[in-house]
């Protein structure tokens, strides 16, 4: 709450009846009577219609969060919080000379994310000094059985809010948070402690703090991940109550090889570094294999999707690899949401319906991570698709659908005219695929290596620019020249290919529009006036198509009735290592 020294600190919001009346009213004695809960009430959502009234503007700045303005009354704020109090004293913001003066959330936080829905609820408080109920589309997960008692989302909200009422001074909403935190952390999974402990220890709240480490000292999260995500001191105290609870349940525990421990920690070290060579050695050096080091799992967990594929490309690590937990590498690649990482996965056999220890299968894993805002917000023509949609797109229809069938191989033979044309027609149809889905067509390319490649020709020569359809290199000879075109092609192939098992119906609106719609609509500017109208018309008609083949992938995935058979499903027998 305010400062009750602070001289503009004039509003107080409390329902004591010990409340005085010099609160409000600095002329009155202290023999009048306090106001009624009534009165506080009836100012508590006086106050809150500033926030709910869109008939009239009566704010004097805004503070952008998430890209989005928000209109803040600075008496308001500056009585309730002496944070505000003192930033708008200091400066008037990034405005310009006239106007309201502007800040950014980012700017404001010295740690942690404070998102648009979040500051919201916390302006509510401010106003009303009433906690309202927490949007669901943000503090609530997409999984078809969750409770939404203590899922990941409901978590990240709270702890949204924690961070704007610690960093912004509202004491009385961090300890209603640590109490509903605290009672998460009875609930919630282990790996949903970690992200509570990180904003417990900025916010310095020793009570929720113990009882996170108390938490995740006795669960079976690894020391390599507690190293990678919390600070020093929090898991040296965390590795201190493992030994003495250790030494109390079996004093006689064989003791960690350290050794064995150095080696695992140095191929990590390679991997962070992103020096899949260095690793290579340190394998030759030692009896540690990749699978001892969970190196795959690491990488997956915390390395450039490059690395991955690096690590995958050795063909020494098994794909499907449960670690001491019982996770596979598809497991914790879901628990990162990183596209880009799942699909390298799949397309090198990992098993996409593989369930955890508990019965959990690797969608409904990234389901208990999704918020509905982000599966279910629309993606506009051009723009990027959400990432947690994506992944659990991409497992869903890995789930529903036979496993990709091999691509037939290129031959090497194939004359220059026919790799030129088939070279042309990949290019376009690549290039019209980024156009039209951004974030699915950069993913199949990244996949598929096919960004590593040098461009042959696009849309440039459908408008008769040769572009370097025969451009000729002096010091390459045709035999060299010929290799790049073919890797070129193997690539392009390939991310077709990626296109049309996770995303089939904008593949068939691909198809559609370059067979049919491509050689007249590429010229639209020729012809009658009445046929330009036509071509622009069905251009536009066009990309109603698309957009509404996009909306359909996205809708066509309804695990209802393979949600409860696949995660009963027993763990399977691990597979065995694919050999280089």
């Amino acid at each position: 709450m305010a400062n009750s020294s602070d001289p503009s600190s004039c509003l107080s919001f409390t329902s004591s009846p010990h409340i005085s009346n010099a609160s409000i009213n600095p002329n009155s004695s202290a023999s009048d009577p306090p106001p009624t809960p009534e009165l506080l009430t009836n100012l508590s959502s006086n106050l809150g219609r500033l926030l709910a009234d869109s008939g009239g503007d009566y704010s004097d700045a805004e503070i952008t969060v998430e890209g989005v303005p928000v209109a803040v009354h600075r008496c308001i704020l500056a009585s309730r919080s002496e944070f505000f109090a003192e930033l708008f004293r200091r400066e008037n913001g990034d405005s310009e000379k006239e106007g309201k003066p502007k800040y950014c959330m980012s700017d404001l936080l010295p740690f942690g994310h404070v998102g648009y829905e979040a500051f919201l609820v916390f302006l509510s408080f401010v106003y009303t000094a009433k906690v309202r109920d927490f949007p669901v589309e943000v503090s609530s997960c997409v999984h078809n059985v969750c409770g939404h008692e203590a899922c990941r989302p409901a978590i990240e909200f709270a702890l949204e809010l924690m961070c704007a009422s610690s960093v912004f001074g509202m004491p009385d909403l961090v300890s209603i948070l640590q109490r509903q935190l605290i009672d998460f952390v009875v609930k919630a999974l282990a790996d949903d402690i970690i992200p509570i402990l990180v904003v417990a220890f900025h916010c310095q709240l020793s009570q929720l703090i113990d009882q996170c480490i108390e938490r995740v000292a006795h669960s079976d999260l690894d020391s390599i991940s507690l190293e990678k995500t919390l600070p020093d001191e929090v898991v040296e105290k965390i590795k201190i109550l493992r030994r003495n609870s250790q030494h109390c349940c079996d004093p006689n525990m064989p003791a960690v090889d350290p050794l064995r421990e150095k080696r695992i920690r140095r191929i990590h070290k390679a991997l962070d570094s992103d020096d899949v060579e260095l690793m290579k050695l340190l394998l030759t050096e030692s009896d540690v294999t990749l699978d001892e080091a969970n190196a795959l799992h690491y990488a997956a967990a915390y390395c450039d999707p490059k690395v991955v594929a690096e690590v995958l490309g050795l063909g020494l690590a098994d794909v499907n690899l449960r670690d001491s937990r019982g996770y596979t590498v598809l497991h914790i690649a879901m628990m990162r949401k990183e596209p880009s990482i799942i699909i390298l996965l799949l397309s090198n056999g990992a098993r996409a319906s593989e369930p955890t220890l508990e019965g959990e299968s690797a969608v409904s894993i990234c389901r208990r991570l999704t918020r509905p805002k982000d599966y279910h917000t629309k993606t506009e023509r051009g723009q990027e698709a959400n990432k947690d949609r994506i992944c659990i797109d991409v497992l869903e229809r890995e789930m529903q659908r036979n496993p990709m069938a091999g691509e037939a191989s290129i031959s090497s033979q194939i004359t220059p005219n026919d790799l030129h044309m088939r070279l042309l027609k990949l290019e376009n149809r690549v290039a019209f695929a980024r156009l039209l889905f951004p974030a699915e067509a950069k993913l199949a390319m990244a996949i598929s290596q096919a960004d590593t490649t040098p461009e042959f020709a696009g849309i440039s020569s459908l408008k008769g620019s040769s572009g370097n359809l025969m451009e000729v290199d002096l010091n390459e000879t045709p035999t060299v020249q010929n290799k790049r075109l073919l890797s070129r092609l193997e690539s392009l192939v390939k991310t077709v290919s990626m296109g049309r098992h996770y995303f089939p119906h904008c593949s068939e609106v691909l198809d559609k529009f370059l067979q049919v719609d491509l050689p007249d609509l590429c010229v639209l500017e020729t012809g009658t006036t009445d046929e330009q109208k036509i071509k622009r018309r069905r251009f536009l008609e066009l990309k109603e198509e698309v957009q509404k083949a996009f909306d359909k992938d996205k809708a066509d995935k309804n695990l209802s009735g393979l949600s409860s058979s696949s995660s009963s499903l027993p763990p399977k027998k691990v597979g065995r290592k694919s050999k280089g």
